[in-house]
């Protein structure tokens, strides 16, 4: 096993380095003038301003030495400065967030990532067992109703479900509103006297012993989680029934039954472990894809995660902003594969031997 998960490990910087070519690789196809933008605040005034800029960052250098300077930067002979580098957390300047990008995404980030903790539950294990229950009652009511909630929410466009929510419990009920505070919590959240240790709200409400305001916080994330709860479902209600399905037909499970094993012992003790290879790649790629930002979801009820933020540099043509995101989920991404590939290896271990 730590021998699985060294060579693993070396696979990291290699992919890291593809993903950093792949992003400088797409800002090839600005000009240099464009791509001086990723460098200042505000927008050069002359033409002098701008050639300055491209040859202060050697943005008419050979491409090898603008991908090392974009990757460590450059050093100030004279004040010993470090200007730039991504390996340094210089993503750039954003326009849409007036502040460098890499402390947009450190501020938006914990709202995806509170967002993700209290909807990973629901969404994962909630689909897991609907999966289930369906493919043990192969062809009866159940599966049959699961089908249809499978085939309903994988053609239900997030967005129209997500504004059904919004005029059933927000418009006409009033009861969970969009956006992430309320005005009062959001004032008492800014005080001085609330203090931040995680920078995950929900987290640090408890920790400062306000109930009131974590109450707050969790009743407006109702209608964002229960949206990407919902269309999710429906693909891991397909995919774990599919799984599952295939392993109870297996010679294994069989034989266990006919030794006089409890059904319930068969499904849940040989069946289920055994089905959950596809179930884990799954489940992995959906903690990336709300970790990465759900752009329509934060977007359609005003919650300001990191994708609501990629989407609004996205429509004001932000390329610098919109492809630090692109690093970003790309680093959350490798991160994830290398947590499914742990995961493969402990569920079946036949993984570590291939």
């Amino acid at each position: 096993m730590v021998t699985y998960i060294i060579r693993r490990l070396l696979l990291v910087p290699v992919l890291l380095f593809g993903v950093t070519i792949l992003i400088f690789g797409m800002l090839q196809f600005l000009t240099p003038v464009e791509r001086s933008a990723l460098y200042v605040r505000d927008i050069p005034k002359t033409e002098r301003q701008v050639d300055g800029i491209i040859l202060k960052y050697g943005l008419d250098k050979p491409i090898y030495i603008q991908y090392w300077r974009w990757l460590v930067g450059t050093i100030d002979p004279v004040t010993g400065e470090r200007t730039g580098g991504i390996l340094f957390g210089d993503f750039g300047w954003s326009r849409t967030g007036s502040q460098p990008v890499a402390e947009l995404i450190s501020t938006r980030f914990p709202n995806t990532l509170d967002l993700t903790l209290w909807a990973v539950a629901p969404v994962i294990l909630v689909g897991i067992w609907l999966g289930v229950q369906a493919a043990v009652h192969h062809n009866g009511f159940i599966d049959q109703a699961g089908r249809i909630f499978s085939i309903v929410g994988t053609s239900f466009p997030t967005f129209v479900f997500g504004l059904l929510m919004l005029m059933v419990f927000y418009a006409n009920l009033q009861w969970f509103p969009p956006g992430r505070l309320s005005t009062d919590m959001q004032a008492v959240v800014s005080s001085d006297s609330f203090k931040t240790y995680t920078s995950l709200l929900t987290i640090d409400s408890l920790l400062n012993g306000r109930f009131d305001v974590f109450l707050d916080a969790l009743r407006h994330m109702i209608l964002p989680i229960l949206t990407l709860s919902y269309i999710n479902w429906a693909t891991f209600l397909r995919v774990t029934r599919s799984s599952m399905l295939e392993t109870l037909r297996q010679e294994y499970v069989t034989t266990a039954r006919a030794k006089g094993l409890p059904e319930r012992d068969v499904v849940y003790k040989h069946a289920r472990p055994n089905a959950m290879i596809s179930v884990i790649t799954l489940a992995g790629f959906t903690v990336v894809g709300l970790m990465g930002g759900v752009v329509i979801t934060e977007t359609v009820f005003d919650y300001p995660g990191i994708g609501k933020a990629a989407a609004e540099a996205a429509g004001q043509l932000d390329v610098v902003t919109v492809l630090g995101f692109a690093l970003f989920n790309g680093l959350i991404l490798i991160v994830a594969n290398l947590v499914v590939d742990i995961l493969y290896a402990t569920v079946d271990p036949r993984v570590r031997l291939s």
